[in-house]
């Protein structure tokens, strides 16, 4: 990977817009959509965007344990722990040991936990149809096409990086 050009403060190098730089975009977009889900979708059943990352993968695939939840949700291990306390203090999580890991536990959902998260599914499904609403059907496929492709890309480089660095 080369690295950018390096500005020389004599203007003769091509000006850098940050407001040109993918990575910026992305990460205001990202920041532009979460603070909608957080107006629209979080209000509601007043949670945080961890608490409801951990509510919705445990929601989709039932038992988790709190090192899957994270590597699903892309939150570190303190992230995870911590919304997940939320949840159970909440009483919309359970934490059991892990019978197979003596150290482990073990979480899903209370009765509570999951019509809490019918309905959160129920309106995060609303909020995507509206933002979808703003793009036609082929831009919206190409999107998220172009950020699978990208995230690949991406997590291949870093792979690649960490790998020079055990070197």
């Amino acid at each position: 990977m080369k690295p950018p050009p390096k500005a020389d403060g004599t203007g003769s190098s091509e000006e850098f817009r940050l407001e040109d730089f993918l990575p910026h975009r992305l990460s205001v977009a990202a920041d532009t959509v979460s603070r909608l889900v957080s107006r629209v979708l979080l209000a509601q059943p007043g949670l945080g965007m961890p608490e409801w990352q951990v509510l919705v993968v445990i929601g989709r695939f039932g038992v988790l344990s709190p090192t899957l939840v994270g590597e699903q949700t892309s939150m570190d291990k303190v992230k995870v722990s911590r919304a997940a306390a939320s949840l159970v203090a909440r009483g919309l999580l359970r934490q059991n040991r892990d019978p197979n890991d003596g150290r482990g536990r073990l979480l899903r959902l209370t009765r509570r936990g999951t019509t809490t998260y019918a309905s959160v599914v129920a309106t995060a499904r609303e909020v995507e149809a509206t933002l979808a609403a703003g793009l036609t059907k082929a831009e919206w496929n190409a999107l998220h096409k172009t950020l699978g492709k990208l995230s690949d890309h991406a997590r291949t480089l870093l792979a690649g990086l960490q790998e020079e660095a055990s070197e």
